[in-house]
């Protein structure tokens, strides 16, 4: 009885330790990215909102898709919550199979990403990315896209180099994703013609009237650009904080909470901090989902100090 006892006290104070091991103190600060897209900017708060109760520092730099994925592959960065694919499959694909990145989940599904037109332009006959070149001079053969470098772009200037669908003599104005917006808006206000990459979620879906084209398949993926977003890591990541990537793993997110949060700081100006703070007040449900089984960096439930932080 006695050796039972002991034996079972030995074991009790070896779970015990277990739960209350604490991650390397190099997994207290999370280096992100933010390529400048709204909803990166959101979901990047989103995780920093639940990172500080749980006794952790975001560490988030304003870097382009590139050097962000260059970042991850040689350990300046540790996670990049933006992996759109299969846009960005020509970049990641090849990270993957080399170990110089590891996807860790999808964080969000149900979106799409390929070139639109406004309604108007639609009404009169351009559905198609076979349309396009049929009206090049009303598009001045030009499209618009967002900022160089971005895999989209990417993507657009392998489309004109090819000659596919007869978009040889076009031009891709990079800019932005609010220069670009900024062009659609002007085109919109004088009915002119244009063409631009879109993606949901965004705002731009109700505050344009727009239509996604189809048949763009081989350069945006099949079903108008039917899209999902993933969180990658840097090789080793899993293994050095396990915590946090059960974390990351948990996060899950949706097209509507990102439509919300994106049109509240495109449209009524606040910061992403502030809407991630007022989402998740609106939905403290996703902490029970996000937060399951995951503690503090000093090894206590971390659901309990995330709500008390939050005063939810």
């Amino acid at each position: 009885m006695i050796k039972l006892l002991q034996t079972t006290a030995a074991l009790s104070l070896l779970l015990a330790g277990t739960a209350m091991a604490k991650e390397p103190a190099s997994c207290q600060t999370v280096r992100y990215s933010d390529p400048g897209w709204t909803d990166i900017s959101s979901t990047n708060a989103l995780l920093k909102t639940v990172l500080g109760p749980l006794g952790y520092q975001a560490d988030i730099k304003t870097l382009s898709v590139p050097i962000t994925f260059r970042g991850v592959a040689g350990d300046e960065l540790d996670i990049f919550l933006g992996n759109w694919m299969p846009t960005q499959t020509a970049i990641v694909d090849p990270m993957v199979e080399k170990g110089e990145l590891e996807v860790l989940k999808v964080n969000l599904s149900g979106n799409r990403f390929t070139l639109a037109v406004p309604d108007y332009v639609a009404e009169a006959g351009v559905t198609s990315f076979d349309d396009l070149a049929k009206n090049a001079d009303k598009f001045d053969h030009t499209i618009y896209g967002i900022e160089a470098g971005a895999s989209v772009n990417q993507n657009m200037l392998r489309m004109i180099k090819d000659d596919a669908f007869g978009l040889g003599d076009w031009k891709l104005v990079e800019s932005s994703e609010q220069g670009m917006l900024s062009q659609v808006q002007r085109a919109e206000r004088s009915d002119k013609w244009v063409v631009f990459p879109a993606w949901e979620p965004h705002p731009m879906n109700t505050e344009y009237k727009l239509t996604y084209l189809k048949d763009g398949d081989e350069y945006f993926g099949p079903n108008m650009g039917s899209a999902e977003v993933r969180t990658v890591a840097r090789p080793g990541f899993a293994e050095d904080c396990p915590n946090l990537t059960k974390l990351l793993k948990n996060m899950t997110f949706s097209v509507d909470l990102e439509n919300a949060m994106m049109s509240r700081i495109l449209t009524d100006g606040i910061s992403a901090d502030e809407a991630a703070k007022e989402a998740i007040g609106k939905h403290p449900e996703l902490l029970d989902e996000w937060l399951a089984g995951v503690t503090t960096f000093e090894g206590e439930p971390g659901l309990a100090a995330v709500k008390g932080k939050l005063g939810l």
